[in-house]
């Protein structure tokens, strides 16, 4: 018999598995967008201008970038669901009838889940970066007037100039720009000791200088003084500063290769790029293995019983891939092991354990 399953049963097959898929994909996107648009509606409290409608605009930007960290538990429940249904409505025990194996079986299921991987990578990554760039810049520009409501441990920069140094801390920076919000700056002169500290609602670096807006300057003797707008000198390079603090998620995948090449010209670590464009390309192969992993829990016949604990070994399995995912993407950007060792293992692993798993229960 060919190795191949029928074309009207494998579209069936597939269907169902799509169709699966995306129930419980849009059901975590819904459950996740309602929970952020409720923490921000808390975090925008009383702030003038800021309405329900703003807050529900910038959680729509945010969610996708989230729920792109669950689509590998999207294929693995969705799968679960297909095959247990199908074998809950005996169509499996037909085709085990009609001399298809469950190599066969699989078929839709890995062609649908390395199609949605790759979908996944091309296209809604892409979308999923550029929104969250946008949301960042929305939520700078929103609770501008209220630093203390951004999100965020803050960041420090340390510029030096001919005039001494500079430390500057800032509650957060938008992603893939210059421009901060909730500044402090700490000046020194040359021989280290201290001028002034600047406090401004926000700036942008520019080339050659900081412009802050609604500055506050306090010195050593004197009164504070107030600016509208206040200039300080730095040396540092706006693209520089753009590449160092930009997230890896907030790239979108056709960008990830140029901007690691840029930010290593630049003299800055590249890992975090690097690794993050490894681990999207190994993508649809994570999926495949989560769907080997379900298949593995959900061919057994209803009528063989004992479905329930392996429905939860199949989750505990589907867990344990995913934690050993983000321990490797941890130890790799650590530098502890390569980007595509890291990148590569948990899906690799996962896919040889589902198919052995599967080898054990059809041949024995």
């Amino acid at each position: 018999m060919s190795m191949l399953i029928g074309r009207t049963l494998g579209v069936y097959i597939g269907t169902r598995f799509l169709r699966a898929t995306l129930g419980v994909f849009f059901t975590v996107f819904g459950l996740v967008y309602v929970l952020d648009f409720v923490e921000l509606v808390r975090r925008a409290g009383d702030l003038s201008g800021v309405g329900p409608v703003d807050m529900a605009l910038l959680a729509l930007y945010r969610t996708p970038s989230v729920t792109e960290q669950v689509l590998p538990f999207a294929i693995l429940f969705g799968a679960m669901a297909a095959f247990l249904q199908l074998s809950r409505k005996l169509e499996l025990v037909v085709a085990r009838a009609a001399g298809i194996s469950a190599w066969q079986f699989l078929q839709p299921g890995l062609f649908v889940a390395t199609l949605i991987g790759l979908f996944s990578v091309l296209a809604f990554n892409p979308l999923a970066a550029t929104l969250k760039q946008q949301a960042s810049e929305i939520e700078n520009a929103l609770f501008a007037a209220n630093p203390g409501a951004t999100a965020g441990d803050g960041i420090w920069i340390r510029q030096r100039n001919p005039e001494g140094t500079a430390i500057i801390r800032a509650a957060s920076i938008a992603d893939g720009s210059t421009e901060v919000v909730g500044v402090t700056v700490f000046s020194f002169d040359r021989d280290g000791r201290f001028q002034d500290r600047i406090e401004a609602a926000g700036g942008v670096l520019r080339e050659g200088f900081w412009e802050f807006r609604d500055a506050r300057i306090v010195r050593l003797e004197g009164e504070p003084e107030r600016f509208s707008t206040y200039q300080l000198a730095s040396s540092l390079d706006p693209a520089q500063v753009r590449r160092s603090f930009t997230p890896p998620e907030s790239v979108p995948f056709w960008a990830l290769r140029s901007l690691a090449e840029q930010t290593e010209r630049a003299g800055l670590d590249a890992t975090p790029y690097r690794l993050r464009y490894e681990t999207l390309v190994a993508r649809p192969v994570l999926f495949v293995a989560m769907v080997l992993v379900a298949a593995s829990v959900s061919l057994r016949f209803f009528r063989f019983g004992g479905v329930g604990p392996l429905v939860l070994a199949g989750i505990a399995a589907g867990f344990l891939l995913y934690v050993s995912t983000e321990l490797m993407e941890d130890l790799g950007a650590s530098g502890l092991v390569g980007t595509t060792l890291a990148a590569w293992f948990p899906a690799v692993v996962g896919s040889l354990l589902g198919v052995l798993a599967l080898l054990y229960q059809e041949d024995g």
